[in-house]
């Protein structure tokens, strides 16, 4: 038959969904801890779970000599005799103890050790099974609020919603459902900490896994994210099938997959873009729906000057630059939205400080324009090498137009810096003085 301690055993296993010989080994601990509470810590015990008999055997153990100094951990020969006849000098026998002896007290202790073993054990499950799920999207129902942080309960644990990983203006009840991004899992001694994020770029990536079952079956691919969490998010996607719109998966019938992830995010504005490898189209697709004229690349600086057309700056910029921040940051690239018309008076400006060093005709401005120098500025941060693709241009005429562009640039800086100082006013004391002289002619 079995035994009501087995049945106990397999019974706890099943319902905190520990493993049996957890158990076993946390019961073990327990009546080990209960015997040194009974007898101390000078003897030398032993706890082993009994399968056949289902029951914890204890068993004390003491070497057999000729005289005993330690009546604790050693037996005479003549006394070991009674206990096993064949028993020699040198032996360590070992005699079962009655468990009933051990009292209230100790029976109390051992409870309290097995408690603690099986909160450590659940938390090591717990741990385990959260672990490997760092990444994915989890339910779980609002229970309490602590110090603006929610407290949602996962079912077997909790996790915390900080208030920075909480979406601005979005409210919850006790007893909401919420939904979250396992952001990370930590191992402490209370226990794990599981820390969700509903603001997290990839928790925008997950939902739309979740809704887009192209983008499940890796056909196709989110490549970039950014997200101005309650307001506005930019997504680039790319399609491995060139027979599969990338926009239009993720768009849904009728809008059916973009509005489904829209309505989690409480009505966060979604821009969907096709990513490109070339780096100006990628730019001109992310500052959508904003018309694109020309795009102007600095490599050195990574960094894109685009222009758009007058009555279009103030869609490219977006509401407080929002537009043309998030496209900033989904690109990689610092960004320079400008007008049109401020775009051609800047070229024209450029064109005639070339026209105005020492030299230089329209066939060389020309020249130089179409080599990529389209202000004396450029020329002033130029090198030599740098001009000498410039067509019919010459060392020595290049040295000289440097020179020159350097001395104009100097001269410019100086006359910028004089329109925006304030007029000459007369000082205090000129004031004085001036006062004092209409006082003596008088």
């Amino acid at each position: 038959m079995v035994s009501d301690l087995t049945k106990i055993i397999e019974q706890v296993s099943r319902e905190k969904g520990l493993e049996r010989n957890v158990l076993i080994k946390a019961l073990e601990e327990a009546v080990k801890a209960a015997a040194r509470k009974k007898f101390g810590p000078d003897y030398d015990l032993e706890v082993n779970f009994n399968e056949e008999l289902g029951e914890i055997e204890v068993f004390e153990f003491k070497e057999v000599v000729e005289q005993v100094t330690d009546k604790h951990l050693q037996v005479t020969l003549s006394e070991a005799h009674e206990l096993d006849p064949e028993a020699e000098l040198g032996d360590s026998l070992g005699m079962k103890m009655d468990t009933d002896a051990f009292g209230r007290i100790a029976a109390q202790s051992a409870k309290q050790v097995v408690m603690q073993r099986l909160k450590e054990a659940e938390r090591d499950i717990v741990f385990d099974d959260f672990k490997d799920r760092q990444g994915e999207i989890i339910n779980g129902i609002a229970q309490r609020f602590d110090r603006g942080s929610i407290i949602v309960n996962l079912g077997r644990t909790e996790a915390e919603l900080p208030l920075k990983e909480q979406i601005p203006k979005e409210t919850y009840k006790q007893g909401d459902r919420v939904r979250a991004y396992i952001l990370e899992v930590r191992q402490f001694s209370r226990g794990p900490q599981i820390v969700l994020s509903r603001t997290h770029p990839n928790f925008l990536a997950s939902l739309f896994e979740s809704e887009v079952p192209e983008i499940a079956e890796g056909i196709v691919q989110i490549v970039q994210v950014a997200r101005e969490p309650g307001a506005r998010s930019k997504i680039a996607v790319a399609s491995k099938d060139p027979d599969v719109d990338p926009v239009g998966a993720c768009v849904g019938m009728k809008g059916s997959r973009v509005q489904a992830v829209v309505q989690e995010l409480r009505g966060e504005k979604i821009d969907i873009i096709t990513w490109d490898s070339d780096s100006a189209k990628f730019i001109c697709n992310a500052l959508s729906p904003a018309e694109i004229i020309r795009v102007l690349v600095d490599e050195s600086e990574h960094s894109m000057e685009v222009v758009v057309p007058d009555d279009q700056l103030s869609l490219a910029i977006g509401k407080r630059g929002q537009n043309v921040r998030l496209a900033s940051r989904l690109t990689g690239w610092k960004l320079d939205v400008t007008g049109e018309s401020n775009y051609n008076q800047t070229l024209k400006e450029g064109y005639k400080s070339l026209l105005d060093l020492q030299g230089i005709g329209d066939k060389k401005a020309y020249d130089l324009y179409e080599g990529g120098f389209t202000s004396a500025r450029d020329l002033a941060n130029a090198t030599v090498d740098d001009l000498r693709g410039v067509k019919g241009m010459t060392d020595k005429q290049a040295e000289k137009l440097i020179e020159s562009a350097v001395e104009y640039a100097k001269t410019s800086e100086i006359k910028k810096q004089a329109e925006l100082e304030p007029e000459d006013t007369p000082a205090r004391n000129d004031d004085a003085d001036s006062t004092e002289e209409t006082v003596d002619e008088e």
